[in-house]
């Protein structure tokens, strides 16, 4: 329960730092810092997919092609 509500809130933390509310007030990493500043940005959406992956939500699979099978015609 307690593991939960942790990942819970880390997921709606990254979100908020994705939305940005603050308009650049608040940023852990410069963005105008080459290659570096967009770490911060990287590393909030790889925790928000993970947690969204724990509570059943896998956005990877959205893009992936599904099992099609070939019908052979005799």
């Amino acid at each position: 329960m307690i593991k939960s509500i942790a990942i819970f809130v880390a997921g709606v933390l990254s979100l908020l730092y994705i939305l940005n509310p603050g308009a650049g007030i608040f940023e852990l990493i410069p963005d105008n810092i080459p290659f570096f500043g967009n770490l911060d940005e990287a590393t909030a959406v790889m925790v928000l997919l993970a947690c969204l992956r724990y509570f059943g939500f896998d956005i990877g699979n959205i893009f992936k092609r599904g099992n099609t099978k070939k019908i052979d015609k005799d």
